[in-house]
């Protein structure tokens, strides 16, 4: 069975790579799109986050990457996916993909959401944060991959 594990990936972490891993365990394949919500500001163009989702995963077989803009189950139901995967940190998660999932339900019945917790040591690190500390020259290294945090610093150096 494949499944389908959304996100904005602006950029990808150390923890949404442990989660992709971890979901590899249970499921055949694993999609991994890389989406575009009109609401966010992105500092990563959706290409671009592509590229960085494709190097993180450069070593990890059974998984595949795509792009979406738009409702995300009209990407499940046109490529026949049935499962979603998403990751909690914390409670504050948990509340927002509880509304996502039972609305994703109400839009697309076949469709099961897999909720799997973040590993202890990642538990802290998002997007958000990795971008903040990257912003005032934190060092990030130990939450993304390599290569992101190289993207990331320079991305940042030329926004200055």
């Amino acid at each position: 069975m494949i499944a389908v594990y959304p996100g904005s990936f602006d950029p990808i972490t150390l923890g949404h790579v442990d989660i992709i891993k971890r979901a590899l365990n249970i499921f055949d394949g694993l999609v991994v799109l890389v989406t575009e919500n009109p609401r966010k500001k992105y500092l990563f163009s959706l290409d671009e986050r592509k590229k960085l989702v494709e190097s993180a995963l450069k070593n990890v077989d059974r998984v595949r990457i795509d792009v979406h803009r738009g409702l995300l189950v009209n990407y499940l139901k046109k490529h026949g996916i049935k499962v979603l995967v998403r990751g909690l940190r914390a409670v504050t998660d948990y509340e927002y993909e509880l509304q996502m999932a039972l609305a994703n339900k109400k839009l697309y019945s076949e469709l099961e959401t897999v909720f799997l917790t973040a590993s202890e040591k990642f538990s802290f690190v998002s997007s958000s944060l990795v971008k903040e500390v990257a912003m005032y020259g934190g060092d990030v290294t130990e939450w993304v991959p390599s290569e992101v945090a190289r993207a990331l610093y320079e991305k940042l150096k030329e926004g200055k």
